[in-house]
């Protein structure tokens, strides 16, 4: 089976382009040109100098020999925590900034909900010279202070989303608006494996060096390139996306989920889209997505800003159901303990986002000689307030 994108853009049943008559000529002009700009050297030479010089890649692969000792198993973390602005989310505002400058767009628009990809959006403008605004949610832009303090810093102009669970589902209805009224100077950088065809394929490319990576890093520490599992958080899916991207087709490698689950996958308050969500269309895609009945969006809940999407990225949804991926969910107090505890173990403090996935290993057992790359895709500077008020630090 195929878990890669078709020509068409669907990844099995899931993905393609649902989308207002208003937005097909932006799209279209992205889907026409996307692969053929990636493709150019002169595309290549500048993303790859950018990615060496500017948000300091390659991050290390590193072996967390406290943290694999209380599990028994060989834990390796792909240190995306080190990435300039601190999470991955900077390898895809890279990769689209230079895009955008090649289909000759003078101004940014993006969403955001911890914050992370708010920043990397600002941060590749203020590099560029081109203006930014951002999206975010109310709620988001509460908890996420230090964040938004950053984005203004870097001289974006951060607009609220009032409507609906002032998170960041309503921050991408207000990009989408925007680039609706504006579709012929500004590109959209959407932060996630999320939205219409090409965006989904597009973000992956971009997050794929993870990947590429770890692959190299293996090889010299492992003498082998695929380790046994793959393990990423995943709330639109872009940190997963990356890092498994080089292993889809192998089969060997197993691919774990890590999804939100909130007050518990049953409470009403979750945002475990594997194991709540339906078929349905949110953001310009067919992909899973938690709704009612009658196919109205339910409000998704998670203490981490990053996590709370009803839906999840078309790859995802058909690694889910055609069970290429295994699909985990974490509670918010199983999340908060993990990040301590690693951050107790091995003096490496993680985003809440990234907390979700080391929770799995109190119940997901593995061999002693497994080899289980984790995607540590974000550090939690960001989250010190959220970990202060549980911990009563």
């Amino acid at each position: 089976m195929n878990y890669n994108v078709n020509e068409k853009g669907y990844y099995g049943e899931f993905g393609g382009a649902y989308i207002p008559e208003m937005l097909y000529p932006n799209v279209e002009e992205l889907r026409i040109n996307y692969l053929r700009i990636m493709q150019l050297p002169s595309f290549k030479k500048d993303f790859d100098s950018l990615l060496k010089e500017y948000v300091g890649r390659p991050t290390p692969l590193y072996l967390a020999e406290r943290f694999s000792a209380k599990y028994n198993t060989k834990i390796y973390l792909k240190r995306e925590d080190l990435c300039h602005t601190g999470a991955h989310k900077v390898n895809n505002t890279v990769g689209q900034i230079l895009m955008a400058k090649h289909l000759k767009k003078t101004r940014i628009i993006a969403e955001t909900g911890a914050g992370q990809h708010g920043v990397a959006t600002a941060t590749v403008c203020a590099l560029m010279g081109i203006e930014c605004v951002v999206y975010m949610g109310e709620v988001d832009i509460k908890r996420q202070a230090p964040n938004v303090a950053r984005m203004k810093m870097l001289g974006a102009t951060v607009v609220p989303a009032t409507s609906g669970s002032k998170t960041l589902k309503d921050a991408t209805n207000e990009a989408i608006r925007d680039w609706i009224n504006n579709p012929i100077n500004t590109h959209y950088i959407i932060g996630s494996v999320v939205g219409p065809h090409p965006y989904p394929d597009m973000v992956a490319r971009f997050q794929s060096v993870i990947s590429a990576e770890i692959k190299q890093q293996l090889l010299e520490k492992e003498q082998k390139e695929s380790p046994d599992f793959v393990v990423a958080c995943v709330g639109g899916g872009s940190n997963a996306a990356g890092a498994y991207y080089h292993y889809l087709e192998d089969e060997n490698v197993g691919i774990i989920a890590v999804e939100a689950a909130g007050k518990g996958i049953q409470s009403g308050e979750s945002a475990a889209t594997s194991a709540l969500g339906k078929t349905g269309v949110i953001h310009g895609s067919k992909t899973l997505l938690m709704q009612t009945k009658d196919g109205q969006i339910t409000e998704p809940y998670s203490i981490s800003a990053g996590l709370d999407y009803p839906g999840v990225g078309p790859m995802h949804a058909h690694l889910f159901t055609s069970g290429r991926g295994e699909f985990l969910s974490v509670t918010d107090a199983d999340a908060m303990e993990a990040g301590l505890k690693l951050s107790q173990l091995e003096g490496i403090i993680p985003a809440i986002e990234t907390s979700h996935a080391f929770a799995i290993f109190e119940t997901r057992k593995f061999k002693p000689d497994d080899i289980v790359v984790v995607n540590l895709s974000g550090r939690g500077d960001k989250d010190l307030q959220t970990y202060i008020e549980y911990f009563n630090l």
